[in-house]
């Protein structure tokens, strides 16, 4: 025999994403993976080692998959690659037939439940979707859409919030329509270059008028 797994191992970490999804790490079983899956445990454990293991190699996958999909929202602009980014997410009906909310952002709130490999993993995945905002900033940084002296880090991690507001919220009863309107809030917060410097004129205009009075 060749030694080669007997199985479709794609369709293994894609079972294993929704049950983690589902359920949470801490809740999801080896009798809920094995189930999922189809395999054995002792397959599992011959070729993922343990949950652990078949949880880093979930996330590996679900992140990917996450970035792809942030990255193939862009458009021309930096604004208007963000906002893309978070339209992008917004509930649909097809969106309803997968599990609620973000798997990132639920393995991030259970720390606590993972091994060090597995917390290492979750907030890896984090970061690369706060960097995705990052870099998009800072090319609106460069190209002068963005003001010079805006706070690159503090905004990435905003839009991030929102982003995962997006993905959360409708779990607490959020429309679509609502989480829309939010977007456009958050997006009317974009520290645009021009709209900075108008402020900036603004602010000095009435601290010199209130200098004078």
């Amino acid at each position: 025999m060749s030694g080669k797994p007997q199985y479709d191992e794609a369709a293994v970490i894609a079972a294993s994403i929704d049950v983690f999804w589902r359920h949470g790490y801490a809740t999801a079983s080896i009798n809920d993976l094995t189930e999922a899956t189809g395999l054995s445990r002792s397959s599992l454990y011959q070729r993922f080692g343990d949950k652990d293991g078949l949880f880093r190699d979930a996330m590996a996958v679900y992140t990917e998959r996450v970035l792809r999909r942030m990255s193939s929202a862009r458009v021309d602009s930096a604004r208007g690659s963000v906002a893309a980014i978070l339209r992008d997410f917004l509930p649909t009906p097809a969106a309803s037939r997968r599990p609620a909310g973000c798997l990132l952002s639920r393995s991030t709130a259970e720390l606590l439940d993972l091994a060090a490999a597995g917390k290492t993993t979750a907030l890896a995945g984090v970061a690369r979707q706060r960097q995705i905002f990052a870099d998009l900033l800072r090319e609106g940084m460069a190209n002068g859409e963005v003001a010079p002296e805006t706070d690159v880090d503090a905004f990435a991690w905003y839009y991030l919030g929102v982003l995962q507001a997006v993905l959360n919220l409708p779990q607490a009863g959020a429309s679509g329509e609502e989480l829309g309107s939010m977007i456009d809030i958050a997006m009317s917060a974009w520290p645009d270059a021009d709209k900075r410097g108008s402020r900036d004129k603004g602010d000095a205009e009435m601290r010199g008028g209130s200098a004078v009075q």
